[in-house]
């Protein structure tokens, strides 16, 4: 069974297109904390736009405060997508997020609207755009066996059966060691085969404006430990409590979020409160500063890149280069 039903789409025509008539989507991405949402809403108070969620985090209902999720009062100032619609008691897998945002793109379009993708999850956005490998459902029993062996022996392994793999990651990095060698061993082909014949993709179907935000290191760090503390105050520790009510599996990606192990470990007294705060923070830059490579690396070299704070001022400006 191939992994995902996502088809290349067909988008309606739009008043909003690019230079080669396909149907624009705007984009605004970089780390947390860097000024994304703001910037979305002023492109929006600007333009006729729907505001489509890009963030892991955000599409969990259980997480609004920890998340950042926009305000009540900014969601209803434009119309805003896929923020919030996903239980914390499911996995939101990329390829799901990639569908939903398909459509909600398509819809923005035939509306006449320019939709305006927001996050910082790059998988997300990586996937939207280029599409999924189509590996099938790997067998249960070679799962298994995989999955049981040491790091050092399954990379041994793979140098063997997928070279070029083994090459590529480190022999440490047992989650992804794993993965490349039960793909080989399941499929009879090795992941940089599958990777090959990505499907789904909607990169060539519209006309993207990108725009990265990059702002300056230490402000942006400033700024995450500002954000965690204000985030307490506005309701996260009582999210938390919510969550733990709940018994969810600790696996589950709404119990890994920033924040959520923090605050449940100085609820259930593992911690003092300051303990807590600082943790919450480091682990916030943390995230912040993996987010900032990424984007400042992964994505195509020609993509806008901001690399100054973001303003009211700024925000004006940048908002013009995203209707161009």
């Amino acid at each position: 069974m191939v992994a995902t039903n996502m088809t290349r789409p067909k988008f309606p025509s739009s008043q909003n297109q690019g230079p080669d008539d396909r149907p624009a989507v705007a984009l605004i991405a970089g780390p947390t904390a860097s000024g994304k949402s703001a910037l979305a809403l002023e492109l929006a108070r600007r333009e006729d736009a729907v505001i489509i969620n890009a963030d892991a985090s955000q599409v969990y209902a259980d997480l609004a405060v920890l998340s950042a999720r926009p305000s009540a009062a900014d969601m209803a100032a434009a119309p805003h997508r896929l923020f919030g619609t996903v239980d914390g008691a499911q996995a939101c897998s990329a390829a799901r997020w990639a569908e939903d945002a398909t459509r909600e793109i398509s819809q923005a379009h035939g509306a006449g609207r320019l939709p305006v993708l927001v996050g910082g999850t790059g998988l997300y956005i990586r996937t939207l755009l280029d599409g999924i490998a189509p590996v099938p459902e790997i067998d249960r029993d070679i799962r298994s066996a995989v999955r049981a062996l040491p790091v050092a022996e399954a990379h041994a392994a793979l140098q063997a059966e997928d070279p070029e793999s083994a090459a590529r990651l480190a022999p440490t990095d047992s989650s992804r060691v794993a993965r490349a060698l039960e793909v080989v061993r399941s499929t009879g082909k090795p992941l940089g085969w599958w990777h090959a014949h990505m499907e789904g993709g909607i990169g060539d179907a519209i006309s993207l404006r990108p725009l990265i935000l990059l702002p300056p290191r230490q402000w942006l760090l400033d700024r995450c430990d500002w954000r965690f503390e204000q985030m307490l105050e506005q309701g996260a520790i009582e999210e938390v409590e919510r969550l733990m009510t709940r018994q969810l599996s600790p696996d589950l990606p709404v119990m890994r979020a920033i924040g959520v192990r923090e605050i449940a470990a100085w609820l259930s007294g593992e911690m003092s409160r300051e303990e807590m705060v600082e943790r919450g923070q480091i682990a916030t830059r943390q995230y912040a500063k993996r987010q900032y490579t990424w984007f400042n690396n992964q994505p195509p070299a020609h993509w806008l890149r901001w690399t100054d704070e973001i303003n009211n001022k700024l925000a004006g400006e940048l908002v013009i280069k995203l209707q161009q």
